[in-house]
């Protein structure tokens, strides 16, 4: 059997389609990304917000129509939007064969035996050729079928992830689910409680990710920086990153959703001696204003949000902070729009994302007063990212005439350069480097870039001698 995988949203729930990957080439199913050749297709879909629950119930619909039309015979939601409406989503898009909750994608490979083995007892249970002709062609008209574990079971798979040829930078799940409950959030309903993925079980992931060509390794869970405290009884997110320095083949190695109030001196001073731990941090605010940040049930304040920032700009003077804000949020003022505004003005971050507030069904937010309107939450956006791209385009600026080293993603043909990044830059959210280059870089490969030119998210660069690594 061929099989698709579509893996919608955030980088967790990619760990969670490459592991699911894996144990089905391990068990011997074929994996596909021709939409032609599959006989099943595994949709492993994002409900954060509503424009995410919009694309992955699109997409589901949009593979009904390949039911329709060829030789693929399953649909298998997995992930968040199964998970959260698993009471209704086979009544509300019969397209549908098969459901897996977030805690049950290691068992994934039950379901498709299951949808196999249902199948086959259709058949059998027919009188005659013609009645099972008659069910041959009467496609999705099989036994439904649904695996949703506890949500607060960890689903750990003795199965390394599947990861594709030439790859060089790949995401590592340390943990599952989430404790803080903020009020517009529904993470904590579909994914459960906070769980620590095992030391070892991490390591032994991350040296296999190595061997396998991996050299930028990017530490993700709904928050990093809480790392061992359910299952160590404190938080050793400094010590997992000692350990994963040391395997040989990791490079570069970039930690993801670290909440301010989380972050404590002795991760700091991991960043500051670690010479494989990039100097960046994705650090989620969501806002500045502490009423605000009170009705979010965010467990910080403004006061505390600007310490951590001096802490880590005076251990590690380069270091580069993203953040994410949320606009819009329900009885929010003109004034705190102002206020957040100075304080990006003063604290000048160097990446920021900026969202509109999503009215999410079930979330204490859902159901506040003064819900904002989303002309007003968009304008505020706007406002928001016209000021950081002028923040952006002054700290490009000053990286002109400076070397930096530049992981190598690709070429781009058309311009006839290659494309990268420096450690300022995530994947696939920052910006890149365009980088001149009169002979071949492979991609993956570290060179050291002298930047010419910046504008408010990209530069251009000069590969300087031979490339270093």
């Amino acid at each position: 059997m061929n099989i698709m995988m579509v893996s919608l949203g955030c980088d967790k729930n990619l760990c969670d389609s490459e592991t699911m990957m894996g144990i089905l080439r391990k068990n011997n199913y074929d994996l596909t990304n021709e939409e032609a050749e599959a006989d099943a297709v595994i949709i492993n879909t994002c409900t954060f917000i509503r424009d995410a629950m919009e694309e992955s119930i699109n997409t589901i619909l949009e593979m009904a129509k390949l039911k329709e039309e060829g030789r693929l015979k399953y649909i298998i939601a997995a992930g968040c939007l199964a998970e959260r409406y698993k009471n209704e989503i086979f009544d509300e898009i019969p397209e549908i064969d098969a459901c897996v909750g977030t805690a049950s994608f290691d068992r994934i490979v039950e379901v498709i035996k299951e949808l196999e083995r249902n199948d086959n007892q259709a058949l059998n249970d027919s009188e005659s050729e013609a009645l099972r002709a008659d069910k041959e062609d009467k496609k999705g008209e099989h036994k439904k079928v649904a695996i949703f574990d506890n949500i607060d079971k960890l689903a750990v798979s003795d199965t390394h992830k599947a990861i594709a040829s030439g790859t060089f930078m790949g995401y590592l799940k340390i943990a599952e689910g989430c404790d803080k409950h903020c009020t517009y959030c529904v993470i904590p309903k579909v994914r459960g409680r906070y769980r620590s993925v095992p030391m070892d079980k991490l390591i032994d992931e991350a040296s296999y990710m190595a061997e396998n060509g991996i050299r930028e390794l990017i530490l993700v869970a709904q928050e990093t920086t809480c790392y061992g405290k359910d299952i160590y009884g404190k938080k050793c997110l400094h010590e997992l990153i000692s350990k994963l320095a040391k395997i040989d083949g990791i490079e570069w190695i970039r930690v993801m959703y670290c909440y301010p109030e989380e972050i404590y001196d002795e991760l700091i001073e991991v960043f500051a001696n670690e010479p494989k731990l990039l100097h960046y941090i994705d650090m989620p605010l969501q806002h500045s204003e502490d009423d605000i940040l009170r009705r979010m049930g965010r467990k910080t304040d403004k006061k505390s949000i600007i310490e951590v920032i001096e802490k880590l700009r005076a251990k590690v003077p380069d270091i580069a902070i993203r953040t994410s804000l949320i606009t819009g949020f329900p009885g929010e003022t003109e004034e705190e729009h102002e206020s957040l505004m100075e304080f990006l003005d003063e604290m000048e971050l160097d990446r920021v994302g900026v969202f509109t507030y999503s009215r999410e069904e079930g979330t204490p937010a859902a159901e506040f007063d003064e819900q904002i309107d989303e002309e007003l939450a968009e304008k505020w956006r706007d406002e928001i990212m016209e000021l950081q791209q002028e923040i952006s385009a002054d700290k490009n600026e000053a990286m002109m005439g400076q070397t930096y080293k530049v992981i190598i993603e690709g070429y781009a043909a058309d311009d006839d350069v290659y494309v990268g990044r420096t450690y300022k830059d995530a994947p696939g959210v920052d910006g890149l480097v365009f980088v001149n280059c009169d002979y071949e870089l492979m991609s993956g490969s570290i060179v050291d870039v002298k930047i010419k030119e910046a504008g408010p998210y990209d530069l251009i660069g000069d590969v300087e001698d031979e490339f270093t690594e």
